[in-house]
């Protein structure tokens, strides 16, 4: 393996590949934030709740509502701006990034995506301006991922045409709420809604938690939760609803209403199919959260990585220097490969935004398959950035515990993105059972020789489809005939190949292993929990393969030679380091020698050390204001290395014993 020599990057023109097609949002939301509050170091919880509201009401005034809502309500009608604004919130304070997406993205998106011109004319505006503060109700205490099982219900009551909104025991109860204990006014309330005597599934109401004047309205009780580990800016509450009754048009009612005499109606057959398709048009929120959680991350990395050019410890003998930090192997394995990954996660954040964007509303396939992909990238991307603040935080020591230096509040305030918006593990279930799609049809029907054909010319057929630069992957992968030891570690063709073979392997045992235990006569729940382990591998190694080819097509959509000689460093980096973690998978299956993994681990250290001076230039390429990321370590770190070289300059103190004041005892 011979690492091409990578010259030196600007900064910004990295910063204009990753700024991608909503560029001029991100620049203007980089002027916004920085007029918003720094992140704060332990506010009393209403201090710092009440500063948060007035970030809210800095961001109407700047317009930033505006660009997810519909056109003829004020709005812009921009999904990708949305998305991309609300991305760029993740930098500063996280209570405000996450009680703007409770306010914009889930109360207001729900009324936007659930409801009908009566509820849009009635309420948008009010959403947008903050005139209506309002939350997202539908986590249970006793079903808080089994969201189509929860309790609360909407009884229709024809006499009087309204609805009972009823909490009939403690497990019902709404919980985690955000907005609703100090803040909100009306809630997206998710309820089974019973008419006629008979279930109709889950469905939205709109239903006033609060008078005007402040108090829990009539009927409703409401709890705070307290202080909790982080994002102690967001009002999270509990709510009980005692036959509290709402009008019969404060059903959202696009996808199911309910006539003046009780009578059901819906364009939409089943139950099921309803509430998955009501649920498939609220996928901004892991969109918007995967997006966020990059940022966080990025923030972490800046950090860690300024830190760590400046900061030394321990003398190198040869020189009688003190060794930066950055310098150490073991230094740059920390935070390099995470580094490196986090700017495959923005690539594939980037086409989920895209694709989202330019989604037909007529195309169902395109829907489904891209709520599977946000479901994996919000699971992975979460799940890296709470591996990746910790690490950051080790990284930095002491300095790093200090919360003044913002890595405990940044740490604090993203773990429970891995259980919002979707428990990561459920949404990983998820994605494997979206790539088997069709499997379960043909699960008793088909003999094995019919099975294998439809694993490969169905199921691998299907999930294998490129989601980025599909003709360049196919180039690449096809330009590789052999996957043997003479292969150049750094060939591309050869990584894509290597995921696209290692996804297939998977999803074929998986498929196989299902079919096994299905004519062993087991039950479908006994099937698919004996397979967890192998599901959750399925799910996580597609979405590996699909981070990857987002960040081949970036990498190919670059234009300065040097950007993309830097890019191509930093991908390898990615995908080996990949590989090294799952070494065991590579060696067990036979797709890698004892040798070719001991090559694999030496480059790793190798484009380690190659992408140390250039580490730098990588998060200065984040372009996040100094005003959001606020660490002293950080803001402090050019100022620090002159100090260093100063000290090492100044003229060596003499030795005790070299002294000729030095006393013999």
């Amino acid at each position: 393996m011979d690492i091409p020599v990578t010259a030196p990057v600007d900064p910004s023109a990295l910063t204009d590949l990753l700024d991608g097609r909503w560029a001029h949002v991100r620049r203007d939301a980089r002027i916004r934030m920085s007029e918003l509050p720094a992140p704060p170091v332990d506010l009393p919880t209403e201090e710092h709740r009440a500063q948060v509201l007035d970030s809210l009401r800095a961001l109407v005034a700047s317009g930033y509502p505006r660009a997810g809502f519909p056109k003829e309500y004020g709005g812009e009608a921009d999904t990708g701006a949305a998305l991309t604004a609300f991305e760029m919130l993740g930098f500063g304070d996280l209570s405000v990034m996450v009680k703007a997406g409770v306010q914009w993205g889930l109360f207001g998106g729900a009324v936007v995506a659930l409801g009908t011109e009566v509820h849009h004319e009635r309420h948008l505006r009010a959403i947008m301006d903050l005139d209506l503060p309002g939350c997202f109700a539908m986590t249970e205490t006793g079903h808080g991922s089994d969201v189509q099982h929860l309790r609360t219900t909407a009884t229709y009551d024809p006499a009087t045409g309204e609805f009972v909104v009823h909490t009939p025991h403690e497990g019902a109860r709404k919980e985690y709420i955000g907005n609703a204990a100090r803040d909100g006014r009306m809630a997206v309330l998710f309820a089974q809604l019973v008419t006629g005597g008979e279930s109709r599934g889950v469905h939205a109401l709109l239903v006033p938690i609060r008078t005007g004047s402040g108090e829990p309205a009539p009927g409703v009780r409401i709890e705070d939760c307290g202080r909790k580990a982080g994002l102690n800016g967001v009002d999270n509450g509990r709510l009980w609803f005692d036959n509290v009754r709402v009008p019969r048009d404060a059903l959202l009612n696009r996808y199911g209403d309910v006539a003046a005499d009780g009578t059901y109606s819906s364009p939409i057959d089943g139950d099921s199919k309803r509430f998955f398709t009501m649920l498939g048009t609220l996928i901004r929120g892991r969109i918007s959260v995967a997006g966020a959680a990059g940022s966080a991350t990025k923030t972490a990395l800046k950090i860690a990585v300024r830190y760590a050019q400046v900061r030394r410890q321990f003398d190198n003998p040869e020189t009688g220097e003190e060794v930066v930090l950055l310098d150490y192997l073991a230094h740059q394995r920390k935070l390099l490969p995470a580094l490196a990954t986090t700017y495959g996660l923005h690539f594939a954040q980037e086409e989920l935004v895209t694709t989202l964007h330019e989604l037909r509303t007529d195309d169902d396939r395109a829907q489904r398959e891209l709520e599977s992909r946000a479901a994996g990238i919000k699971a992975v991307a979460t799940w890296h950035a709470t591996k990746t603040v910790q690490t950051c935080r080790e990284a930095c020591g002491g300095a790093g515990y200090l919360a003044e230096n913002r890595l405990p509040g940044i740490k604090a305030d993203t773990d429970v993105f891995t259980t919002f918006e979707g428990d990561n593990t459920v949404l990983l279930q998820l994605v494997a059972k979206g790539l088997l799609t069709g499997y379960q049809q043909h699960l008793h029907a088909l003999g094995s020789a019919g099975m294998a054909r439809f694993i490969t010319d169905q199921v691998l057929g299907t999930v294998l489809e490129r989601t980025a630069a599909r003709g360049l992957i196919d180039r690449l992968i096809n330009a590789v005939t052999t996957q043997d030891e003479e292969t150049d570690l750094l060939e591309r063709g050869w990584h894509l190949k290597l995921f696209e073979d290692r996804e297939k392997h998977v999803l074929d045992t998986l498929a196989r292993r299902l079919r096994r235990a299905g004519e062993e006569g087991a039950d479908s729940f006994a099937i698919f929990n004996r397979a967890q382990d192998h599901v959750l591998r399925a799910a996580r190694v597609h979405i590996d393969r699909v981070v990857l080819e987002a960040f081949v097509a970036a990498i190919d959509r670059g234009t300065d030679p040097a950007v993309t000689e830097l890019l191509d460093r930093l991908c390898d980096l990615h995908v080996l380091s990949n590989v090294e973690a799952d070494l065991d998978w590579f060696l067990g299956h036979g797709r890698l020698t004892t040798a070719r993994a001991k090559a694999v681990t030496s480059a790793v250290s190798e484009l380690c050390a190659h992408l140390r001076p250039h580490a730098g230039t990588l998060v200065e390429a984040f372009a996040i204001p100094d005003s959001m990321v606020g660490a002293p370590i950080a803001l402090g770190a050019e100022r620090d290395r002159q100090d260093a070289q100063r000290a090492h300059e100044a003229p060596e103190l003499p030795r005790m014993e070299d002294s000729e004041e030095a006393v013999t005892p």
